[in-house]
């Protein structure tokens, strides 16, 4: 995969069971990010499913309703926060 292909999201965080999730609909590219979010996904329905692991969500300064860019750039399941101005 080369930088000019790759997949890039917006979405909210959620909160579910005490974890901080982000779900993407797998017709709106959550079957392509499955492949680079292997560890920290799961398949529910319609939707992928992502598990952001708690020592992330501080160091990027997310949390529940925070809107995220997510991506597979490089191969890899990138999160990045989206900046409020």
């Amino acid at each position: 995969m080369d930088e000019v292909d790759y997949i890039s999201l917006r979405g909210p965080i959620e909160r579910e069971n005490g974890k901080l999730v982000m779900r993407i609909p797998l017709d709106a590219g959550g079957e392509r990010l499955q492949v680079a979010a292997r560890g920290i996904c799961e398949i529910d329905g319609d939707d992928l499913v992502v598990t952001i692991p708690h020592w992330f969500a501080q160091k990027i300064e997310i949390g529940e309703g925070t809107e995220v860019y997510v991506d597979d750039r490089s191969g890899k399941f990138n999160i990045t926060k989206v900046e409020v101005h």
